[in-house]
């Protein structure tokens, strides 16, 4: 073999599934890692500040060019491209294209695939498919929290909005909670509900009850861990979901990775305490967004930016979930603690997930070896 040839491994979705990439337990883990290195420095994204999601294509409501698409709801490309360091040492990009039509071809509404990378040479070592390795990264943030901030005796857990991701946490929670044996779950309509839990039936036998809830507050109310994981509009906050700090469990920890609106005078005050996955990447949106973050984004830790530069919230009251993971900050101190846990989601950890399950493919002798050359022709 020449010094110069250069082979990757392709992984196809059932690859990735016989190489690990449905192992909550052992992704939320590895995502526990990746929290700790970010909060370190050693890890790279895209922009001046090194922590852009990264460069996205969009498309006009009414395009001069006919083979052009049109703007629609989630219609787009979009690269995401990090390096993460620590023991993964690679580089990356999770490339997708959206399209919410998708559906209608009985496809996933974003459809992925992950390019990993030598961090020295910058060669191919992998070409993946990643909607799952998306799907179970974004649940095992979540599941961070959990693991080190949910009452120990919690036992039920209740989502808002259970579609993909929101099953994808609901993993994650069980994975960390073994206790818990009932679910409280709104939907949009009885079929959504019914194939929540049939996916519980399914995956999780040791569940004793998955319940309907007509609102959030009937979630909320009931639930000792709560996820809210709904899809929003183009409206802004004042068509997020609302929380009532009355409708809190006292002890409950609440999972908040897409939007949801709190009264500000609870946010901002010692009765609840707040933790990001990597106050960076707050940072960063403010420097992208201004004072429209919240409004696009929807993520609550934005909006406890907007407040912090408001005066009306201090910096230090906002805890980043690895400062409690290394012991530089407390975690849950008794009972009645409530945490509200703010997930924005980073390209780091789609490096990391992909580059586990790419070293457990290489070990098992799983995927297609490709060859992209013996010698390359200009160098």
């Amino acid at each position: 073999m020449s010094d110069t040839r250069i082979d990757f491994l392709y992984l196809s979705e059932p690859d990735m599934i016989a190489a690990g990439v449905t192992d909550m337990a052992r992704c939320v883990d590895v995502m526990e890692e990746t929290l700790v290195l970010l909060r370190r420095g050693d890890f790279r994204m895209a922009g001046s500040n090194a922590m852009s999601h990264g460069a996205m294509v969009n498309f006009p409501k009414e395009p001069e060019f006919d083979s052009m698409p049109a703007d629609g709801p989630d219609r787009r490309f979009m690269a995401m491209p990090a390096y993460l360091g620590g023991r993964f040492h690679t580089s990356g990009v999770k490339w997708y294209g959206s399209n919410v039509e998708n559906r209608k071809k009985g496809l996933p509404r974003s459809i992925h695939t992950f390019a990993l990378s030598d961090a020295d040479t910058g060669a191919p070592l992998a070409y993946m498919s990643a909607n799952l390795i998306s799907a179970y990264r974004t649940g095992a943030i979540p599941g961070v929290a959990v693991k080190h901030l949910a009452r120990s005796n919690a036992r039920t857990f209740g989502i808002v909005g259970p579609g993909v991701i929101g099953r994808s946490v609901t993993q994650a929670v069980l994975s960390q909670c073994k206790d818990i044996e009932e679910i409280v779950v709104n939907g949009i309509d009885q079929p959504d509900v019914d194939r929540y839990r049939a996916f519980i039936e399914e995956n999780f036998p040791h569940i004793r009850s998955v319940r309907a809830a007509a609102d959030v507050e009937a979630v909320v109310r009931q639930a000792d861990v709560v996820t809210v994981t709904v899809t929003t509009g183009e409206e802004g906050s004042s068509a997020f979901p609302f929380i009532d700090e009355e409708w809190i469990k006292p002890g409950a920890i609440l999972l908040l990775p897409t939007a949801v609106r709190f009264d500000d005078t609870f946010i901002a005050s010692d009765r609840v305490t707040k933790v990001v996955d990597s106050w960076r990447l707050y940072d960063a949106w403010a420097d992208e967004y201004g004072v429209g973050a919240y409004q696009k984004l929807g993520i609550i830790g934005t909006h406890w930016h907007d407040l912090m530069r408001a005066g009306l919230l201090e910096r230090d009251s906002i805890v980043d979930m690895a400062d409690i993971i290394e012991g530089a900050a407390p975690g849950r101190q008794n009972d009645d603690q409530i945490f509200l846990y703010s997930v924005g989601g980073m390209p780091v950890e789609d490096v990391a997930w992909a580059t586990e399950v790419y070293r457990t493919a290489l070990d098992k002798g799983i995927g297609t070896t490709l060859n992209l050359w013996e010698s390359p022709a200009l160098a």
